[in-house]
């Protein structure tokens, strides 16, 4: 049987930043994988001084654009499908109320594009995001709420019926920053007298916030590409900033996984180590 996973994102650079070496190791294993993108990142900042400059900022979506498709090429995605919407901006920002926004847009015209994107690939994998209590970014909160609704949707033959037929995937997944993995890669930081970075997110996670993982995926040999995918978003990305300052060699030896929570799923012969197990 074809497999297919449909991976539902808020802004270009997320998806090389959540579960992007789980991807590439699908990719690489034959599944078909597609990316669904919600915004254009129109208002980020860019965050790598060497890519401030006034030719960029003019033209700042096309340049992200640009670096989505590098980054999805090398994760190996075989589609990238543009929702259209705009970048919501932070939280309490101007960004917010711009009338094109995703925060703004009517939920039935956003749905009925993200179920068309499920009928017409009938994926059995689905990854969206959880409910983001740690980092409330307006958009990251919407494509959860979005993604959890198209789940259901997508599968019931009187929702949406100009959306193509009906199609359940099975399981529906977010790529999850764990209490586990930022604890684990900043004592190995420590442990070789190395600076973490990883304070100020630990400080976000409480000890008591005992995040579920569902599901662990190795990606040892995906690793450098994930990250090169991520570089490859040179405004949104500092290759000298946070993401690179703990070595490959330490996340590998460490880590070497990346962190899944089950938000649905219609079937319960899931594994932890494979999201595609059974199915």
């Amino acid at each position: 049987m074809n497999r297919t996973l449909v991976a539902i994102h808020a802004h270009p650079d997320d998806e090389s930043s959540k579960g992007a070496g789980t991807v590439a190791r699908y990719a690489d294993l034959g599944v078909r994988c597609v990316l669904v993108t919600a915004t254009g990142g129109e208002a980020g900042d860019i965050l790598n001084p060497a890519m401030d400059r006034p030719e960029i900022v003019e033209n700042l979506p096309a340049v992200r654009r640009a670096e989505l498709e590098k980054a999805a090429a090398l994760l190996g995605f075989s589609e990238i499908v543009h929702l259209g919407f705009r970048d919501s901006g932070m939280p309490g920002s101007d960004a917010n109320a711009h009338p094109d926004a995703l925060v703004n847009a009517d939920t039935e015209v956003a749905l009925n594009a993200i179920v068309t994107v499920i009928r017409r690939e009938r994926p059995q994998v689905i990854l969206g995001y959880d409910s983001h209590e740690y980092y409330p970014h307006p958009d990251h909160l919407r494509v959860h709420e979005l993604a959890t609704e198209a789940f259901t949707a997508a599968g019931d033959a009187d929702a949406f019926p100009v959306a193509g037929p009906p199609w359940q995937a099975q399981r529906l997944y977010a790529p999850i920053f764990s209490r586990q993995r930022l604890v684990a890669l900043d004592e190995a930081m420590k442990e070789r007298d190395l600076d973490s970075p990883l304070g100020r997110w630990l400080a976000r996670f409480p000890e008591e916030a005992d995040t579920r993982v569902d599901a662990r995926i190795d990606i040892t040999t995906t690793l450098s590409r994930a990250r090169d995918a991520l570089r490859a978003h040179a405004t949104q990305v500092d290759p000298d900033g946070f993401w690179f300052q703990i070595p490959e060699e330490v996340v590998i030896e460490a880590y070497p996984y990346e962190d899944f929570a089950l938000l649905a799923g219609t079937d319960g012969s899931g594994s932890d180590q494979d999201l595609f197990a059974g199915l």
